[in-house]
């Protein structure tokens, strides 16, 4: 389990057990499909888990960053398999995700903390941190994976770098999140297969483009045909006058 940032009370005092962590979270888990958001109470939690109220308000300030790190622990399962290709290494991976948000704490918990956040910006930030930050690690390890295999080229400006990564990561969490959670379809391995195929054309022809040509520009664009510049048009035949002795 990964290890998360204590609120103040939990710097002092005796060592945090883990074995108490792991009782509250999953208590914490079972609480939100039970009772809901709203009904949840640290008091259940603590019952539930078999601590004292005491022992959890020294690890959590409060509902929000317990419920937070309840959902997180469940994304920290998520591995990147060594399949052998990088499209089977995201097969193995959406699959896991989709695996784990068809499990009803997985879904009871992450709306809920993402309905909350649209009020709360401190929620809002714990999400990104806990979370989106922390599972960012798989995108980098699957990228820096097909890198050593030569299935992607190495890519030499950080900044550009990290873009990528919020980028793949945004498509891959906000694809399955909307399957599986807003359209509540299936997150199947044929699904699966179809998103990964339309993924890896996308890394690959990203990565395969000159720099300039990424911005989408529409000086980089070719001219849409009948839409010319006259600059670039051939000149028009010159009409003859009315009156030349030639004219018709």
């Amino acid at each position: 389990m990964h290890s998360r940032t204590p609120s103040p009370a939990a710097r002092a005092g005796r060592p945090r057990s883990a074995t108490a962590d792991t009782a509250i979270l999953a208590a914490t888990r079972a609480a939100l499909v039970e009772l809901g958001w709203s009904k949840l109470t640290l008091g259940d939690v603590a019952t539930r888990a078999g601590v004292a109220k005491t022992t959890l308000y020294r690890r959590w300030a409060g509902k929000n960053e317990l419920v937070v790190d309840a959902v997180a622990e469940l994304f920290d399962e998520l591995r990147v398999p060594d399949r052998g290709s990088l499209a089977a290494d995201i097969e193995g991976v959406v699959l896991q995700f989709a695996a784990i948000l068809a499990r009803p704490e997985a879904r009871s918990g992450l709306m809920a903390v993402v309905a909350e956040s649209t009020r709360d910006d401190a929620l809002r930030e714990r999400i990104r941190a806990s979370i989106v930050e922390r599972q960012k690690r798989l995108v980098l390890e699957g990228r820096a994976r097909a890198q050593a295999r030569g299935e992607l080229p190495p890519e030499e400006d950080p900044e550009e770098a990290a873009r990528t990564v919020d980028l793949i990561f945004d498509v891959v969490a906000g694809a399955v999140v909307h399957r599986t959670l807003v359209s509540a379809q299936p997150a199947d391995e044929n699904w699966v297969r179809g998103f990964t195929r339309v993924l890896v054309t996308g890394l690959i022809s990203l990565a395969g483009r000159p720099q300039e040509h990424q911005t989408g520009a529409a000086a980089d664009s070719p001219p849409a045909p009948g839409n010319r510049a006259a600059t670039d048009s051939p000149p028009a035949p010159e009409r003859k006058a009315a009156n030349s002795p030639s004219g018709a």
